[in-house]
């Protein structure tokens, strides 16, 4: 089982999925309630508020309540809290219990994700969450995108991201290729700032349906596969796919190619549970509501096939013996990496590590 490291943003949502309705999410074991505070007439307002979600008297889940402007009422017997989590009414007398509060966390809203903090709350720093710019950017990216929860360790699927050469096999006919299990990979570790990257870089490849729906490309293609992992939650996916012999310019520019942003969040939901968040960002067809739609389908069935896999593959390891060993190849590179840094995190209790600086999405990846 893959140990939490407490000190670190996850992302439990979209920005989309938090409104005026109470939202419940499961993060590192935690259960918590998440909205958004009323708009004023200046617009000011609309703030995520992240609370535990029992209510201190009979547990009741505060998700399941509703809201009166901005201060949640429990659904059971009416015990209503603010949105630092002090509660403000307890039904049937006047004075309140001095230990009549719940949980609040802190929570930043940033490039279309919710990111929350459940660790000690002093060491929260906004500035280490890493960026994913190209989803909140509308004028030069188009992102489709959506979750679905696993039955596994989050382990599985950071391995499973880490090492692309699974798309030939069980993403063939989508996204897989022969080019990618074939093509060997180079792989760097910022051990200090919790980042791994791992590079493929195909000169001669079969085009996948993928892309020859999305590109209109025809014949085979220069395709591109740069990822940066950034411990312990978000995956960034550098995706630059050209026709063969397409290469960017010397100055760094690349306008005869196409960049697709593939993005994970990663979020543990409880030991045996995660939520893959998945978006896809594309720098082409901007308005082109079909070529969306198409994306947002055809990306969802890969994700489902992941997670078909991963569920399986929880089901059978949980039948293992004890001590059982695994075989590890130049593959698994990137992902023992990645292991290595979330056994490292836990261990230290998740002390988050300075953001690296987050340049501009390069136009040549």
């Amino acid at each position: 089982m893959t140990k939490f490291a407490r000190n670190q943003w996850y992302v439990a949502a979209y920005g989309r999925e938090v409104g005026r309705e109470l939202l419940g999410r499961t993060v590192l074991n935690e259960p918590i309630a998440f909205y958004r505070t009323e708009t004023d007439d200046t617009g000011a307002g609309g703030q995520v508020v992240a609370l535990a979600d029992r209510c201190v008297h009979r547990r009741f889940p505060l998700s399941a309540s509703r809201l009166d402007g901005d201060r949640v009422v429990c659904g059971y017997h009416g015990f209503t809290y603010d949105t630092t989590g002090t509660c403000v009414y307890v039904p049937g007398q006047k004075r309140i219990p001095r230990t009549a509060r719940v949980s609040s966390y802190p929570v930043v809203e940033q490039d279309s994700f919710i990111w929350v903090w459940i660790g000690d709350p002093a060491l929260a720093d906004a500035t280490t969450i890493p960026r994913a710019p190209h989803l909140a950017d509308s004028g030069k990216w188009t992102t489709v995108g959506g979750m679905e929860p696993i039955d596994g360790d989050y382990g599985l699927l950071v391995d499973n991201l880490m090492d692309l050469s699974h798309e030939t096999y069980l993403h063939g006919g989508y996204i897989g290729t022969p080019e990618v299990a074939e093509t060997p990979m180079t792989t760097e570790v910022d051990e200090g700032a919790g980042v791994v990257r791992v590079s493929r870089h195909m000169n001669d490849a079969d085009c996948p349906p993928f892309y020859a729906r999305s590109t209109g490309i025809e014949g085979r293609i220069t395709r591109w596969q740069d990822i940066e992992y950034h411990a312990p939650c978000l995956y960034l996916l550098h995706s630059r796919i050209a026709p063969k012999g397409v290469l960017p310019n010397p100055d760094g520019s690349d306008p005869n190619a196409f960049h697709v942003e593939i993005t994970y969040a990663i979020t543990p939901s409880t030991d045996s549970h995660v939520y893959d968040f998945w978006a896809v960002s594309r720098d082409f067809g901007l308005g082109d509501e079909e070529m969306s739609a198409f994306l947002h389908d055809f990306n969802r069935e890969v994700v489902m096939q992941d997670v078909n896999a991963l569920n399986l593959l929880q089901k059978t390891l949980d039948t293992e013996p004890a001590g059982y060993q695994e075989l590890s190849i130049n593959i698994d590179t990137g992902g023992l990496a990645a292991r290595r840094i979330l056994a490292r995190l836990a261990a230290e209790g998740g002390q988050p590590a300075a953001a690296p600086a987050a340049p501009p999405v390069p136009a040549a990846r």
